[in-house]
């Protein structure tokens, strides 16, 4: 396979639990298109030392060592010539340099605090506002968009559930690539660039074909998760100001 010196890299920064999983399946769907998932995961576990479902077996399979993860993704050529990187807000960490971020192009996927902790809370008893990301991206926006100068992109999980060939035409549109209609779909299952965390995260993912039916009415919460949707919602309302239409 050719490698390519200069590929584009784009950054999706996302929150737990909020379609950012099939949106890499939709990336890795295009014949032009690698991906990498959540590369700075097993980093994050090893200099916190948090305990998360599935720790020894993400060190032990995943790179930790954030400079060798940093060379890898902003620096070495990549086998095709979009190089599509799947990143969680929270993972990055202040132990992490950013002056890798000046290599890619940036998009931010957000969604509704709300649906987020409802989903997040079936999978882990173990949740607060640092670990839904939402501080982190607006944190991780102003970097891009007032240290590094450049014009960040910002969309929608519900716009793309709404209508996923639209919101996605308008994705491309602003990364300036080509839209591709095979973003649409993809094979159930497990894929190559799948984390090894997976298995347990990722079920719905796995048993999907495309893009799931749009969100309904939100859903209730306990009082406790309530709590930490309200948190969170000053950080949600100043990114849906900057998201795409």
């Amino acid at each position: 396979m050719s490698l390519f010196d200069n590929p584009l890299r784009i950054a999706l920064w996302s929150g737990p639990r909020n379609l950012s999983t099939a949106m890499m399946r939709s990336f890795s769907s295009r014949d032009d298109s690698i991906c990498v998932d959540e590369p700075f995961y097993a980093a994050y576990l090893a200099l916190t030392g948090l305990e998360h479902p599935m720790r020894d077996e993400i060190l032990q399979a995943h790179e930790n060592d954030p400079q060798r993860i940093i060379e890898t993704i902003a620096y070495k050529p990549a086998k095709a010539p979009i190089y599509y990187q799947k990143h969680m807000c929270h993972h990055m960490i202040d132990d992490i340099d950013r002056g890798w971020m000046s290599e890619m192009r940036h998009a931010f996927l957000i969604r509704h605090p709300v649906r987020v902790l409802a989903s997040y809370a079936k999978k882990t008893q173990s949740v607060n506002l640092e670990a839904i990301g939402f501080q982190q991206q607006c944190e991780i926006f102003q970097h891009v968009t007032n240290g590094l100068g450049q014009e960040a992109i910002v969309i929608d999980s519900d716009d793309i559930l709404q209508n996923p060939a639209d919101m996605l035409l308008k994705l491309c549109s602003s990364l300036d690539i080509e839209y591709q209609d095979a973003m649409l779909s993809w094979p159930s299952g497990y894929h190559p660039e799948d984390g090894i965390w997976a298995k347990h995260w990722y079920k719905a993912v796995i048993e999907s074909e495309g893009f799931g039916e749009p969100a309904g009415d939100l859903p209730k919460l306990p009082s406790e998760y309530a709590a930490i949707a309200e948190q969170a919602m000053p950080f949600y309302d100043i990114m849906t100001q900057h998201k795409i239409a």
